[in-house]
């Protein structure tokens, strides 16, 4: 792989630690500002908002720049938003400063899906979003506990300036490795690129990519009260069990960036059916601390191998609007991780308890596998099963239909 996308994933995993860190933030922000918790919540919604309207637009407005000139305006004005944030002591700035820090990162790994695939080559797109997804899920392992600390020992202002320094290699990095192409006169017009997302394979893949992320994102948000209150670990065990999902995602961006570009069908098919077991059996057995361990690592890989490769079928199913399918993509799973846990949260306010949702995962898994059945009986996508393209050798990308 070329040493520009492991650049474009240390950027990714600033922006994923920006993207997750609040939740250690809440408390210390909150009588900084004299706000209120859900006040300070609020800015977690906006980024959310804002990276599911910004990636398909931002994307859109950047369709005429050169790739490492997009690039590098998005990962500036990144930078400067947690500048602003770090320095303001007005909460509406800093509302304001999450927005744009949202439109930034939407843009930048829209632009850089597009840009990490066509430098791998057209056999290798899996495998380039997979090291870009490492990027998020080494936030989860190290970048937001790193932001806890810091903001334990220094006030939240230094998780802020911890994200604008961690930014700033990665923009002379990508200044110096991401090679200064000329945009293509033949290039694809937006209403070209926007004719060929209009792909009904490309719409079920999205809609899965929503489906699968929204049932892992409803139990992670709700991780700490099933091991506190069901498995009865004490809460000492929490930053570990975070972790482990951390690296248990990290393992399956890898295995599952690996197997994308030759055998997408078997990673969603049997990863999909393997998955919904999983949740299904992690609901029942969450009271044994050690099967619930065991399934936080397991749910972890496989909840991400299926994801990243669905993110690299949008890519291939789309590869006449790279750019574009790169931005529906970040949208998708964006409303995923925005639904899921809204729809575990109303679980829970319903009085299931804690364990409903893991159901409530397993029931959008399920989801997922019915879409892809049902678009598969109708013909909507290839042999590959459980929503997949189907099945072919590396370097023969399924192109989109405009």
């Amino acid at each position: 792989m070329p040493f520009a996308i492991y650049v474009l994933g240390l950027a990714v995993f600033a922006q994923g630690t920006s993207e997750f860190m609040l939740s250690g933030l809440v408390e210390d922000m909150a009588a900084d500002f004299g706000v209120s918790l859900p006040a300070v919540g609020s800015l977690t919604s906006a980024f959310a908002v804002g990276m599911i309207v910004g990636a398909p637009l931002v994307a859109m407005l950047s369709l005429r720049w050169p790739r490492r000139r997009a690039l590098l305006a998005f990962l500036i004005t990144f930078l400067l938003a947690h500048v602003v944030g770090a320095l303001t002591h007005s909460f509406e700035v800093l509302f304001v400063t999450r927005v744009v820090a949202a439109l930034a990162n939407a843009g930048f790994l829209a632009v850089g899906l597009a840009t990490a695939a066509s430098m791998a080559g057209p056999q290798a797109k899996g495998r380039a979003t997979s090291i870009l997804l490492s990027g998020v899920t080494l936030a989860c392992i190290a970048g937001v506990p790193l932001g806890a600390v810091l903001s334990e020992v220094w006030g939240w202002r230094s998780a802020f300036w911890g994200v604008a320094v961690i930014s700033a290699p990665a923009v002379v990095a990508v200044l110096r490795s991401v090679p200064a192409t000329p945009v293509d006169p033949t290039a694809p017009s937006v209403r070209h690129e926007l004719r060929a997302l209009r792909t009904p394979r490309l719409v079920i893949t999205l809609v899965l990519g929503a489906l699968v992320n929204g049932a892992t994102f409803c139990s992670f948000t709700y991780l700490t009260p099933v091991i506190t209150n069901v498995t009865n670990l004490g809460s000492g065990w929490v930053p570990a069990t975070l972790a482990l999902f951390g690296i248990g995602s990290f393992v399956g961006v890898n295995v599952g960036g690996r197997l994308a570009d030759s055998r997408p069908g078997q990673v969603l098919a049997l990863g999909g059916a393997v998955l919904l077991a999983g949740w299904l059996v992690f609901a029942l057995t969450a009271g044994n601390p050690v099967v619930a361990l065991i399934l936080v690592f397991v749910q972890g890989v496989l909840s991400f191998a299926v994801g990243s490769t669905l993110i690299a079928q949008a890519l291939y199913t789309a590869s006449n609007a790279p750019t574009l399918a790169g931005g529906f993509a970040t949208a998708a799973m964006n409303v995923g991780a925005a639904a899921g846990p809204a729809l575990g949260g109303l679980a829970l306010g319903a009085g299931h308890g804690y364990r409903s949702p893991l159901v409530v995962s397993a029931v959008l898994v399920a989801t997922a596998l019915i879409v892809a059945g049902l678009a598969r009986a109708l013909g909507v996508t290839g042999k590959g099963g459980a929503g997949a393209t189907e099945d072919r050798p590396a370097g023969r990308p399924v192109e989109a239909r405009s």
